[in-house]
């Protein structure tokens, strides 16, 4: 008979997409995924079948919840401080990953990528005004990711926009 699980699974999902996020999926091992949720081995293989299939979880989880948050806001300065400034944000960081990293070379991970984008070019063209884009929001996520005050420019983005207004 089996033990039952002991572990939250949504919460290990969760925290393998920050580690995801932050070292992308060829740089984290099962040994650093075990380590880092505190889950054994066993118990990984599982439930999600192989690290991929974690990976998979949790971008798709990822993309749901973080992206979905996004979409509901309607505000420009709002989506631009959800998906670029604060802390703890990780969906774009795991998009982008994946996007750099597996998009070319798995097909799954391709579409949820292309998924993610169509979600984020549809809440920025219902915005209707042009002043933010997917690639606006990409881009300063790059750059905040390089260490760069994204604040900075953000603050700068919001000069403007109520400028225009």
């Amino acid at each position: 008979m089996a033990r039952p699980r002991t572990f939250d699974e949504a919460a290990v999902v969760e925290s393998a997409a920050e580690l995801f996020a932050r070292r992308g999926f060829d740089a984290v091992s099962i040994d650093d995924l075990v380590g880092h949720l505190g889950v054994h081995r066993h118990s990984l293989y599982r439930t999600f079948g192989s690290k991929r299939g974690l990976y998979l979880r949790a971008l798709r989880a990822t993309r749901k919840r973080n992206l979905y948050a996004i979409a509901a806001s309607g505000d420009p300065l709002e989506i631009l401080y959800t998906a670029v400034i604060s802390e703890g944000i990780g969906s774009l960081d795991l998009l982008l990953m994946a996007a750099i990293e597996q998009g070319a070379a798995d097909p799954e991970v391709a579409a949820e990528v292309a998924g993610a984008f169509a979600e984020v070019d549809a809440v920025t063209a219902a915005l209707g005004d042009g002043t933010l884009s997917t690639a606006t929001l990409l881009g300063l996520r790059i750059r905040a990711r390089a260490g760069e005050d994204v604040a900075r420019i953000a603050g700068e983005f919001t000069k403007r926009t109520q400028a225009d207004q």
